[in-house]
Protein backbone atom coordinates (compact mmCIF):
# COMPACT_ATOMS: atom_id res chain seq x y z
CA UNK A 1 0.00 0.00 0.00
CA UNK A 2 1.70 3.36 -1.47
CA UNK A 3 1.32 4.39 3.29
CA UNK A 4 0.62 7.76 4.20
CA UNK A 5 2.57 9.99 1.52
CA UNK A 6 1.17 12.89 2.72
CA UNK A 7 -1.05 13.62 5.40
CA UNK A 8 -1.79 16.72 5.51
CA UNK A 9 -5.70 17.40 3.99
CA UNK A 10 -6.11 13.80 4.23
CA UNK A 11 -9.54 12.33 5.53
CA UNK A 12 -9.04 10.32 8.92
CA UNK A 13 -11.19 8.59 10.88
CA UNK A 14 -10.17 8.02 14.37
CA UNK A 15 -12.26 4.93 16.47
CA UNK A 16 -11.59 4.96 19.88
CA UNK A 17 -10.88 8.22 22.04
CA UNK A 18 -9.29 6.83 24.87
CA UNK A 19 -5.43 8.14 25.41
CA UNK A 20 -4.37 6.78 22.74
CA UNK A 21 -7.10 8.22 20.31
CA UNK A 22 -6.74 11.76 21.78
CA UNK A 23 -3.11 11.77 20.98
CA UNK A 24 -3.75 10.95 17.70
CA UNK A 25 -6.17 13.12 17.00
CA UNK A 26 -3.78 16.13 18.41
CA UNK A 27 -1.33 15.31 16.28
CA UNK A 28 -2.59 14.63 13.21
CA UNK A 29 -4.92 18.07 13.38
CA UNK A 30 -1.45 19.59 14.22
CA UNK A 31 -0.31 18.05 10.37
CA UNK A 32 -3.84 19.69 8.91
CA UNK A 33 -5.39 16.01 8.92
CA UNK A 34 -9.28 16.48 8.13
CA UNK A 35 -9.91 14.20 11.00
CA UNK A 36 -13.57 12.01 12.09
CA UNK A 37 -13.84 11.10 15.84
CA UNK A 38 -16.33 8.38 17.54
CA UNK A 39 -16.43 6.72 20.18
CA UNK A 40 -18.99 4.41 21.49
CA UNK A 41 -19.36 5.59 24.90
CA UNK A 42 -21.32 8.49 24.79
CA UNK A 43 -19.61 10.05 27.89
CA UNK A 44 -16.54 9.94 25.89
CA UNK A 45 -17.99 11.36 22.65
CA UNK A 46 -19.28 14.28 24.78
CA UNK A 47 -15.58 14.88 26.17
CA UNK A 48 -14.66 15.13 22.65
CA UNK A 49 -17.06 17.61 21.69
CA UNK A 50 -15.81 19.48 24.61
CA UNK A 51 -11.72 19.00 22.93
CA UNK A 52 -13.43 20.85 20.11
CA UNK A 53 -13.17 17.45 17.42
CA UNK A 54 -15.20 16.47 15.19
CA UNK A 55 -17.68 13.71 16.12
CA UNK A 56 -18.68 11.88 13.41
CA UNK A 57 -20.25 8.75 12.49
CA UNK A 58 -17.58 8.01 9.28
CA UNK A 59 -19.14 4.65 8.34
CA UNK A 60 -23.12 6.20 8.35
CA UNK A 61 -24.16 5.67 4.37
CA UNK A 62 -25.32 9.27 4.70
CA UNK A 63 -22.32 10.62 5.32
CA UNK A 64 -20.43 11.92 1.52
CA UNK A 65 -16.47 12.26 3.33
CA UNK A 66 -14.56 9.40 1.36
CA UNK A 67 -12.26 8.01 4.69
CA UNK A 68 -8.39 7.70 3.42
CA UNK A 69 -7.57 5.82 6.07
CA UNK A 70 -8.99 5.03 9.42
CA UNK A 71 -6.86 4.55 12.87
CA UNK A 72 -7.91 1.97 15.14
CA UNK A 73 -7.04 2.35 19.11
CA UNK A 74 -5.84 -0.54 21.12
CA UNK A 75 -8.83 -1.06 23.22
CA UNK A 76 -11.16 -1.64 19.60
CA UNK A 77 -11.54 -5.44 18.59
CA UNK A 78 -12.74 -5.53 15.10
CA UNK A 79 -14.98 -8.61 15.97
CA UNK A 80 -16.71 -7.56 18.60
CA UNK A 81 -17.58 -3.71 17.74
CA UNK A 82 -20.61 -2.17 16.55
CA UNK A 83 -19.70 -1.22 13.20
CA UNK A 84 -17.37 -4.67 12.32
CA UNK A 85 -18.97 -5.03 8.88
CA UNK A 86 -17.56 -1.62 7.91
CA UNK A 87 -14.06 -2.39 9.07
CA UNK A 88 -13.96 -5.88 7.66
CA UNK A 89 -14.80 -4.47 4.54
CA UNK A 90 -12.40 -1.28 5.03
CA UNK A 91 -9.55 -3.28 6.42
CA UNK A 92 -7.17 -1.94 3.75
CA UNK A 93 -7.08 1.45 5.25
CA UNK A 94 -7.37 0.48 8.36
CA UNK A 95 -4.02 1.86 10.56
CA UNK A 96 -2.77 2.46 14.03
CA UNK A 97 -0.94 5.28 15.58
CA UNK A 98 2.24 2.63 15.79
CA UNK A 99 2.36 3.17 12.03
CA UNK A 100 1.72 7.19 11.86
CA UNK A 101 4.44 7.40 14.45
CA UNK A 102 6.95 5.63 12.22
CA UNK A 103 5.90 7.70 9.23
CA UNK A 104 6.87 10.84 11.55
CA UNK A 105 10.09 8.72 13.21
CA UNK A 106 11.51 7.31 10.13
CA UNK A 107 15.79 8.73 11.00
CA UNK A 108 15.38 8.16 14.70
CA UNK A 109 16.67 4.56 15.85
CA UNK A 110 13.28 2.80 17.57
CA UNK A 111 13.64 -0.42 20.77
CA UNK A 112 10.90 -1.56 20.91
CA UNK A 113 9.66 -4.62 23.73
CA UNK A 114 6.85 -6.74 23.48
CA UNK A 115 5.79 -10.07 25.01
CA UNK A 116 3.60 -11.34 27.73
CA UNK A 117 5.64 -10.42 30.90
CA UNK A 118 8.52 -8.38 31.73
CA UNK A 119 7.76 -5.32 28.99
CA UNK A 120 7.20 -2.33 31.25
CA UNK A 121 10.65 -3.20 33.10
CA UNK A 122 12.75 -4.11 30.42
CA UNK A 123 11.99 -0.48 28.72
CA UNK A 124 13.12 1.16 31.70
CA UNK A 125 16.57 -1.13 31.95
CA UNK A 126 17.41 -0.38 28.09
CA UNK A 127 16.32 3.58 29.40
CA UNK A 128 18.84 3.63 32.16
CA UNK A 129 21.30 2.35 30.36
CA UNK A 130 21.11 4.20 27.42
CA UNK A 131 20.63 7.21 29.92
CA UNK A 132 23.78 6.50 31.59
CA UNK A 133 25.51 5.96 27.94
CA UNK A 134 24.77 9.43 27.16
CA UNK A 135 21.58 9.26 24.81
CA UNK A 136 18.69 11.35 25.21
CA UNK A 137 15.94 8.47 25.77
CA UNK A 138 12.27 9.11 25.18
CA UNK A 139 10.55 6.06 26.65
CA UNK A 140 6.18 5.18 26.00
CA UNK A 141 3.66 3.03 24.12
CA UNK A 142 2.08 0.67 26.55
CA UNK A 143 4.39 2.36 29.16
CA UNK A 144 3.29 5.74 30.38
CA UNK A 145 2.12 8.25 27.28
CA UNK A 146 1.03 7.21 24.02
CA UNK A 147 3.39 7.01 21.41
CA UNK A 148 2.09 10.34 19.06
CA UNK A 149 2.18 11.96 22.18
CA UNK A 150 6.02 11.54 22.98
CA UNK A 151 8.53 13.93 21.65
CA UNK A 152 11.98 13.75 20.67
CA UNK A 153 14.29 14.87 23.12
CA UNK A 154 17.04 15.88 20.69
CA UNK A 155 20.38 14.63 19.49
CA UNK A 156 21.32 11.08 20.05
CA UNK A 157 17.80 10.14 21.07
CA UNK A 158 16.80 6.96 20.89
CA UNK A 159 12.90 6.03 21.39
CA UNK A 160 12.05 3.24 23.56
CA UNK A 161 8.76 1.84 23.22
CA UNK A 162 6.73 -1.09 24.91
CA UNK A 163 4.24 -2.63 22.63
CA UNK A 164 1.22 -4.99 23.32
CA UNK A 165 -0.33 -7.06 21.06
CA UNK A 166 -3.13 -4.78 20.88
CA UNK A 167 -0.81 -2.42 19.45
CA UNK A 168 0.44 -4.72 17.18
CA UNK A 169 -3.08 -6.69 15.79
CA UNK A 170 -3.69 -3.63 13.19
CA UNK A 171 -0.61 -2.60 12.62
CA UNK A 172 0.30 -1.85 8.82
CA UNK A 173 4.33 -0.77 8.33
CA UNK A 174 5.72 -0.31 11.72
CA UNK A 175 9.10 -0.80 11.98
CA UNK A 176 11.76 -0.82 14.96
CA UNK A 177 15.72 -0.97 14.52
CA UNK A 178 15.97 -3.34 17.58
CA UNK A 179 12.45 -5.69 18.42
CA UNK A 180 12.62 -8.10 20.99
CA UNK A 181 10.16 -10.58 22.09
CA UNK A 182 10.81 -11.54 26.00
CA UNK A 183 8.75 -14.06 26.27
CA UNK A 184 4.94 -15.61 25.44
CA UNK A 185 2.90 -17.13 27.72
CA UNK A 186 -1.00 -17.42 27.31
CA UNK A 187 -2.85 -13.62 27.68
CA UNK A 188 -5.85 -12.10 25.93
CA UNK A 189 -6.63 -14.66 24.71
CA UNK A 190 -10.39 -13.10 25.09
CA UNK A 191 -9.53 -11.48 22.34
CA UNK A 192 -7.00 -13.56 20.06
CA UNK A 193 -8.85 -16.57 20.22
CA UNK A 194 -5.81 -19.08 20.47
CA UNK A 195 -2.30 -19.16 21.09
CA UNK A 196 -1.31 -19.39 17.38
CA UNK A 197 -3.28 -16.31 16.83
CA UNK A 198 -1.45 -14.76 19.83
CA UNK A 199 1.66 -15.28 18.43
CA UNK A 200 1.59 -14.15 15.15
CA UNK A 201 0.15 -10.88 16.39
CA UNK A 202 3.33 -10.52 18.47
CA UNK A 203 5.65 -11.47 15.51
CA UNK A 204 4.41 -7.94 14.02
CA UNK A 205 6.92 -6.58 15.76
CA UNK A 206 9.76 -7.69 13.03
CA UNK A 207 7.79 -7.91 10.11
CA UNK A 208 9.30 -5.01 8.64
CA UNK A 209 12.42 -4.81 9.36
CA UNK A 210 15.38 -4.69 7.71
CA UNK A 211 19.03 -6.25 7.13
CA UNK A 212 20.62 -3.43 9.69
CA UNK A 213 17.80 -4.15 12.54
CA UNK A 214 17.92 -6.58 14.94
CA UNK A 215 15.48 -8.68 16.34
CA UNK A 216 15.50 -10.83 19.81
CA UNK A 217 13.77 -13.79 21.25
CA UNK A 218 14.77 -16.14 24.00
CA UNK A 219 14.95 -19.44 22.30
CA UNK A 220 14.31 -21.62 26.20
CA UNK A 221 10.47 -19.72 25.66
CA UNK A 222 8.61 -22.72 24.88
CA UNK A 223 7.00 -20.94 22.32
CA UNK A 224 9.88 -19.40 20.38
CA UNK A 225 9.88 -21.50 17.77
CA UNK A 226 6.92 -21.00 16.96
CA UNK A 227 8.47 -17.22 16.53
CA UNK A 228 11.46 -18.82 14.48
CA UNK A 229 9.14 -20.54 12.20
CA UNK A 230 7.47 -17.06 11.52
CA UNK A 231 10.40 -15.26 11.28
CA UNK A 232 11.49 -17.71 8.35
CA UNK A 233 8.45 -17.94 6.67
CA UNK A 234 8.46 -14.10 6.17
CA UNK A 235 11.90 -14.22 4.99
CA UNK A 236 12.75 -11.40 7.70
CA UNK A 237 16.20 -9.71 6.84
CA UNK A 238 17.03 -8.30 10.31
CA UNK A 239 19.70 -9.99 12.55
CA UNK A 240 18.21 -12.74 14.75
CA UNK A 241 19.56 -12.49 18.14
CA UNK A 242 19.08 -15.27 20.48
CA UNK A 243 19.25 -14.43 24.31
CA UNK A 244 21.30 -16.79 26.52
CA UNK A 245 20.43 -15.73 29.69
CA UNK A 246 23.35 -17.65 31.19
CA UNK A 247 26.25 -15.33 29.17
CA UNK A 248 24.69 -12.24 31.08
CA UNK A 249 24.64 -13.93 34.51
CA UNK A 250 28.23 -12.66 35.01
CA UNK A 251 26.48 -9.21 35.82
CA UNK A 252 25.29 -10.28 38.76
CA UNK A 253 28.53 -10.47 40.38
CA UNK A 254 29.69 -7.81 39.38
CA UNK A 255 26.43 -5.93 40.23
CA UNK A 256 25.41 -4.84 43.82
CA UNK A 257 21.31 -5.19 43.00
CA UNK A 258 19.28 -7.26 44.73
CA UNK A 259 16.55 -6.60 42.21
CA UNK A 260 18.06 -8.69 39.71
CA UNK A 261 17.84 -11.75 41.97
CA UNK A 262 14.56 -12.96 40.29
CA UNK A 263 14.64 -15.41 37.74
CA UNK A 264 12.47 -13.07 35.78
CA UNK A 265 14.43 -9.76 36.57
CA UNK A 266 17.68 -11.61 35.26
CA UNK A 267 15.40 -12.27 31.95
CA UNK A 268 14.91 -9.04 31.50
CA UNK A 269 18.50 -7.97 31.99
CA UNK A 270 19.55 -10.48 29.68
CA UNK A 271 17.42 -8.89 26.61
CA UNK A 272 18.51 -5.17 27.95
CA UNK A 273 22.25 -6.47 27.98
CA UNK A 274 21.98 -7.65 24.26
CA UNK A 275 20.59 -4.58 22.83
CA UNK A 276 23.10 -2.09 25.03
CA UNK A 277 26.37 -4.60 23.00
CA UNK A 278 24.48 -3.98 19.78
CA UNK A 279 24.56 -0.19 20.69
CA UNK A 280 28.24 -0.95 20.91
CA UNK A 281 27.74 0.35 25.44
CA UNK A 282 30.81 -1.39 27.77
CA UNK A 283 30.15 -2.76 30.35
CA UNK A 284 31.49 -0.52 32.69
CA UNK A 285 28.28 1.67 31.61
CA UNK A 286 26.39 -1.07 31.70
CA UNK A 287 27.17 -2.13 35.52
CA UNK A 288 27.01 1.86 36.76
CA UNK A 289 23.49 1.77 35.30
CA UNK A 290 22.61 -1.31 36.75
CA UNK A 291 23.62 -0.62 40.10
CA UNK A 292 21.39 2.80 40.35
CA UNK A 293 18.20 0.65 38.72
CA UNK A 294 15.53 0.70 40.87
CA UNK A 295 12.65 -1.44 39.76
CA UNK A 296 8.61 0.06 38.91
CA UNK A 297 6.37 -0.41 41.41
CA UNK A 298 3.67 -3.54 41.73
CA UNK A 299 6.40 -5.26 39.89
CA UNK A 300 7.71 -7.41 42.75
CA UNK A 301 7.96 -4.18 44.59
CA UNK A 302 9.17 -4.91 48.40
CA UNK A 303 7.62 -2.09 49.95
CA UNK A 304 8.32 -3.16 53.54
CA UNK A 305 10.82 -5.42 55.12
CA UNK A 306 10.39 -5.90 59.46
CA UNK A 307 12.01 -8.63 61.29
CA UNK A 308 10.97 -12.01 59.92
CA UNK A 309 8.28 -9.94 57.33
CA UNK A 310 8.50 -9.30 54.48
CA UNK A 311 6.36 -7.05 52.30
CA UNK A 312 5.38 -7.41 48.27
CA UNK A 313 3.12 -6.00 46.28
CA UNK A 314 3.39 -7.65 42.91
CA UNK A 315 -0.24 -6.21 41.49
CA UNK A 316 0.42 -6.17 37.99
CA UNK A 317 0.76 -10.22 38.32
CA UNK A 318 -3.02 -10.39 36.24
CA UNK A 319 -1.93 -14.04 34.86
CA UNK A 320 -0.89 -17.02 36.53
CA UNK A 321 2.30 -17.17 34.86
CA UNK A 322 3.41 -13.40 35.98
CA UNK A 323 2.25 -14.34 39.48
CA UNK A 324 4.36 -17.96 39.33
CA UNK A 325 7.77 -16.16 39.48
CA UNK A 326 6.92 -14.25 42.63
CA UNK A 327 6.24 -17.42 43.62
CA UNK A 328 9.10 -19.49 42.50
CA UNK A 329 11.30 -16.71 43.80
CA UNK A 330 9.98 -16.35 47.73
CA UNK A 331 9.38 -19.27 50.51
CA UNK A 332 6.94 -19.33 53.36
CA UNK A 333 4.33 -17.21 51.49
CA UNK A 334 1.42 -16.11 52.38
CA UNK A 335 -0.12 -15.30 48.73
CA UNK A 336 -3.31 -13.09 47.65
CA UNK A 337 -4.98 -14.54 45.26
CA UNK A 338 -7.87 -13.47 42.85
CA UNK A 339 -9.83 -11.19 40.74
CA UNK A 340 -10.42 -11.18 37.12
CA UNK A 341 -9.64 -14.36 35.68
CA UNK A 342 -7.49 -14.38 31.91
CA UNK A 343 -9.35 -16.63 29.78
CA UNK A 344 -7.80 -20.08 29.58
CA UNK A 345 -5.06 -19.13 31.97
CA UNK A 346 -3.74 -22.57 33.67
CA UNK A 347 -2.70 -22.78 37.16
CA UNK A 348 0.80 -25.15 37.34
CA UNK A 349 1.10 -25.20 40.60
CA UNK A 350 3.17 -28.58 41.78
CA UNK A 351 6.56 -26.42 41.50
CA UNK A 352 5.94 -24.17 43.67
CA UNK A 353 3.09 -25.42 46.15
CA UNK A 354 5.91 -26.12 48.78
CA UNK A 355 6.83 -22.04 48.52
CA UNK A 356 3.04 -21.03 49.78
CA UNK A 357 2.17 -21.54 53.35
CA UNK A 358 -1.40 -20.46 52.60
CA UNK A 359 -3.29 -18.80 49.88
CA UNK A 360 -6.01 -16.30 50.32
CA UNK A 361 -8.75 -15.88 47.51
CA UNK A 362 -10.08 -11.97 47.03
CA UNK A 363 -12.30 -10.97 44.35
CA UNK A 364 -15.50 -11.59 42.82
CA UNK A 365 -14.70 -15.32 41.08
CA UNK A 366 -13.42 -16.81 44.83
CA UNK A 367 -15.04 -20.05 42.98
CA UNK A 368 -12.69 -19.72 39.97
CA UNK A 369 -9.43 -19.29 41.92
CA UNK A 370 -10.32 -22.29 44.83
CA UNK A 371 -11.16 -24.70 41.78
CA UNK A 372 -7.53 -23.91 40.62
CA UNK A 373 -5.84 -24.53 43.70
CA UNK A 374 -7.67 -26.66 46.28
CA UNK A 375 -5.90 -29.72 45.53
CA UNK A 376 -2.51 -28.11 46.05
CA UNK A 377 -2.37 -25.24 48.56
CA UNK A 378 -4.80 -24.79 51.78
CA UNK A 379 -6.58 -21.33 51.52
CA UNK A 380 -9.29 -19.35 52.73
CA UNK A 381 -11.75 -17.40 51.06
CA UNK A 382 -11.26 -13.43 52.20
CA UNK A 383 -13.52 -11.73 49.30
CA UNK A 384 -11.71 -8.72 49.69
CA UNK A 385 -7.94 -7.22 50.05
CA UNK A 386 -8.93 -5.90 53.66
CA UNK A 387 -10.41 -8.80 55.29
CA UNK A 388 -7.19 -10.65 53.29
CA UNK A 389 -4.75 -8.77 54.96
CA UNK A 390 -6.81 -9.00 58.41
CA UNK A 391 -6.84 -12.97 57.74
CA UNK A 392 -3.03 -13.38 56.94
CA UNK A 393 -2.17 -11.12 60.61
CA UNK A 394 -4.00 -13.55 62.42
CA UNK A 395 -2.13 -16.46 60.70
CA UNK A 396 1.28 -15.05 61.29
CA UNK A 397 0.17 -14.57 64.78
CA UNK A 398 -0.35 -18.53 65.13
CA UNK A 399 2.15 -19.68 62.94
CA UNK A 400 5.16 -17.75 64.70
CA UNK A 401 7.14 -18.21 61.48
CA UNK A 402 11.15 -17.01 61.35
CA UNK A 403 10.44 -15.23 57.99
CA UNK A 404 7.77 -15.14 55.75
CA UNK A 405 6.30 -13.40 52.52
CA UNK A 406 3.11 -11.49 52.19
CA UNK A 407 2.61 -11.69 48.92
CA UNK A 408 0.01 -9.51 46.69
CA UNK A 409 0.25 -11.71 42.98
CA UNK A 410 -2.97 -11.81 41.81
CA UNK A 411 -3.18 -13.70 38.96
CA UNK A 412 -6.10 -12.01 37.42
CA UNK A 413 -7.00 -9.18 35.93
CA UNK A 414 -8.22 -5.71 38.47
CA UNK A 415 -11.12 -4.95 37.21
CA UNK A 416 -14.14 -6.78 38.91
CA UNK A 417 -12.70 -4.50 42.07
CA UNK A 418 -10.67 -1.83 40.85
CA UNK A 419 -10.21 0.53 38.34
CA UNK A 420 -6.91 -0.85 37.40
CA UNK A 421 -3.65 -2.51 38.66
CA UNK A 422 -2.23 0.16 40.48
CA UNK A 423 -5.04 1.33 42.25
CA UNK A 424 -4.84 -2.75 43.56
CA UNK A 425 -1.44 -1.96 43.89
CA UNK A 426 -1.54 1.07 46.31
CA UNK A 427 -4.51 -0.13 48.23
CA UNK A 428 -2.72 -3.21 49.35
CA UNK A 429 0.51 -1.42 50.14
CA UNK A 430 -2.13 1.19 52.31
CA UNK A 431 -3.53 -2.01 53.96
CA UNK A 432 -0.67 -3.49 54.93
CA UNK A 433 0.91 0.40 57.06
CA UNK A 434 -2.69 0.34 58.79
CA UNK A 435 -2.97 -3.28 59.50
CA UNK A 436 0.22 -4.00 60.55
CA UNK A 437 1.02 -0.45 62.03
CA UNK A 438 3.96 0.13 60.01
CA UNK A 439 5.67 3.77 60.58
Amino acid sequence: MFFLQKIKNKKIAIYGMGKSGVATAKKLTSLKAKIYCWDDNAGIRKKIKKLKYSVNKFWAKESEEAIDYIVISPGIDINKCKIKKYLKKNNKIIITDLDIFFKLNKNTPVISITGTNGKSTTCKIVEKILQTAGYNTTTGGNIGNPVLSIKSSGKKNIYILEISSYQLEYSKVFRSNHAAILNISPDHLERHKNMSNYIKIKSKIFFAQKSKDYFYINPKNKFSKSIENIFKEKKIKSKLQKININKSKFLLKKINNKFFESKCNIENLAFAYKIAKNLKINDLIIIKALNKFKGLPHRQEVFFKKNNFAFVNDSKATSFDAAFQSLSTYNNIYWIVGGLPKHKDRFELKEISKNIIKAYIVGKNTSFFANKIRKEINHAISYNLNNAIKNILNDVKKDNLKNCTILLSPAAASYDQFNNFEERGNSFKNLVIKNFKIN
